[in-house]
C-alpha cells in the first residue's frame, strides 16, 4: 500500500494555469530564502501551494512560508511516527478520506468516534493522526477544487469534549484556517447531539468571523447533509473499524514519507528579520489554560 505520489506532468496537463516556468521560479524564490528546507520542497509541495492560492505568485510564497513554519512550531507536527500513540489514536478516532465527491466536487474528509470510552481519546494524536493522514492522501491525489470536513458526532459525549487541549485545538483551528495547502470549503457536524453547544462555545473564539459560513451543524436525525452530500455516499457504522485498518496499513506502509516530511522544516535561526515561535502567532493566549473543563 505504499502510495505514488501523483505526478507533476499530469498536474500540469490537468491545470493550463499551472506551468513548469512559474513553479521554477517559486523554486527559485524558496533557494532564496535562508531558513526555508529549500532541498526538501518539491515540485508537488508547490504546485498545491500554487493551486490553493489560485495562482497568485505572492500569496503563494506566504502560504510556503507560513506551513513549513507552523510545521516547525505547532505541536501535532512533531513525532509524525506511526507508533503506538497513533495506533491507539485510530483504535478511538477514524479518519478516512471519501471517494465521492460532495455536489459541489469537493472532496470529504470523514471522521468519526470509534471508542465510546473519553478516557481513550488523545486530543492531540487524534490531531496528529489527521494531519497525517491528509498530508498522504494530498501526496497521492494531488490537487482537488477543495476539501470537506464530515464530523459524525454521534457518539461524542461531553467527555470526549473535555478531552480537548485549548492549546491544540487553537493550533488546529489556525492550520485550518491559514497553513493548509488546499481550501477547506465546508465543515459540517451531522448527527449533532444536544450537548453540541458546548463545544460551539469552545471552539467559536478560536476561529474567524468568516469561518463561521463554513461550519454547518446538522441535529441528530435530519437529513440536512443531503443539500451538500449523499448521506447513501457516508460510510456505514459496521465498517468503520475495516476503514480504519486500511488506512493504519497505509500509513505504516508509507513510514519513509513522514520521515522524508520531517525534514521540511524551518531553521528559524536563520530567518531573516529574526525567528518566529509561537507567540508570533498567539501573543494574547494564556497558555497555563489548557483543557476546557465542562460541568
Amino acid at each position: 500500500m505504499t502510495i505514488e505520489a501523483i505526478s507533476v506532468q499530469y498536474e500540469y496537463k490537468k491545470h493550463v494555469n499551472i506551468r513548469q516556468e512559474m513553479v521554477e521560479n517559486l523554486r527559485e524564490w524558496i533557494r532564496k530564502q535562508p531558513h526555508l528546507p529549500a532541498e526538501f520542497i518539491t515540485d508537488l509541495d508547490i504546485i498545491l501551494a500554487f493551486h490553493c492560492c489560485e495562482y497568485d505568485t505572492e500569496r503563494t510564497k506566504h502560504l510556503i512560508d507560513l506551513n513549513f513554519t507552523v510545521r516547525t512550531l505547532f505541536s501535532f507536527y512533531q513525532n509524525r511516527e506511526v507508533n503506538e500513540c497513533i495506533e491507539k489514536a485510530l483504535d478511538t478516532w477514524l479518519v478516512t478520506p471519501l471517494s465521492t465527491p460532495t455536489k459541489k466536487g469537493y472532496r470529504p474528509i470523514y471522521c468519526q468516534i470509534l471508542d465510546s470510552d473519553p478516557n481513550k481519546f488523545v486530543y492531540q494524536d487524534a490531531v496528529r493522526a489527521f494531519t497525517m493522514i491528509v498530508d498522504l492522501w494530498q501526496y497521492e491525489e494531488g490537487t482537488v477544487p477543495g476539501i470537506v470536513i464530515i464530523l459524525n458526532m454521534k457518539d461524542v459525549s461531553l467527555g470526549h469534549i473535555s478531552q480537548i487541549d485549548l492549546i491544540v485545538a487553537q493550533q488546529f483551528f489556525y492550520y485550518l484556517q491559514e497553513s493548509m495547502i488546499v481550501k477547506l470549503k465546508e465543515f459540517h457536524f451531522i448527527n449533532a447531539p444536544s450537548h453540541m453547544d458546548k463545544l460551539m462555545m469552545m471552539i467559536r473564539p478560536l476561529m474567524k468571523d468568516t469561518f463561521l459560513n463554513v461550519i454547518k451543524v446538522h441535529e441528530a436525525g435530519s437529513k440536512t447533509i443531503e443539500e451538500y452530500f449523499s448521506i447513501d455516499a457516508l460510510p456505514e457504522e459496521s465498517t468503520g473499524i475495516i476503514l480504519k485498518e486500511n488506512i493504519l496499513k497505509k500509513l505504516k506502509a508509507n513510514r519513509q514519507f513522514f520521515e522524508d516530511e520531517s525534514k521540511k522544516r524551518v531553521n528559524e535561526a536563520k530567518r531573516p528579520g529574526g525567528p518566529k515561535t509561537i507567540a508570533s502567532f498567539f501573543s494574547n493566549v494564556e497558555t497555563s489554560f489548557k483543557k476546557l473543563e465542562i460541568d
